[in-house]
């Protein structure tokens, strides 16, 4: 088991329950369903990506954690040394950018401000002047398969002051 492996095995909340309801004594679906309050189709997902990597073993007695494999692993040095970090700008591109289009705007305004910087200086080029059916165009583009709306988009972009307007013209000042 990597570390990888066992990071992503335990990364989400629901495996996490799970495997704590297995280490107090939880041997099968329904008992971890009684102590979790998850589904049992929540349940056994869990319980199968947690097989699969090996952090839980089925012994034909009922589901248990396999500590000897947990054991080696702490062994072994347990996970890598962190990478050094990476350019926080590209960073935030890659978390919320898939394939040139926008997932999902961050919550954050920080982390909202340079990707709305991103889209700007690649979509409009200064000192230019747009009418707002080009700028929903322009804006729809990044917006494809996302979460985001080009309308939102445009909002922050003048909010921002990444875009200014008027009557309907926009421009990057």
């Amino acid at each position: 088991m990597s570390s990888q492996a066992l990071a992503g095995a335990l990364a989400d909340e629901r495996r996490r329950a799970v495997f704590a309801a297995i280490v107090l004594g939880a041997g099968d679906i329904p008992a971890v369903v009684s102590r979790t309050g998850l589904s049992a189709r929540d349940a056994a997902t869990a319980v199968r990506r947690l097989t699969d990597v090996g952090v839980l073993t089925d012994d034909g007695t009922g589901l248990r954690v396999d500590g000897e494999r947990l054991r080696d692993f702490a062994r072994a040095g347990g996970p890598p040394a962190p990478a050094p970090a990476a350019d926080p700008r590209e960073t935030i591109l890659r978390t919320f950018l898939r394939d040139g289009a926008l997932t999902r705007l961050p919550a954050q305004r920080g982390r909202r401000r340079v990707l709305l910087e991103h889209i700007t200086e690649r979509s409009f080029t200064p000192g230019v002047r747009y009418p707002e059916r080009a700028v929903d165009e322009a804006l729809r583009r990044w917006c494809e398969g996302g979460e985001a709306d080009h309308v939102t988009l445009r909002r922050y972009l003048i909010d921002d002051r990444l875009l200014a307007r008027d009557h309907g013209v926009y421009w990057r000042p």
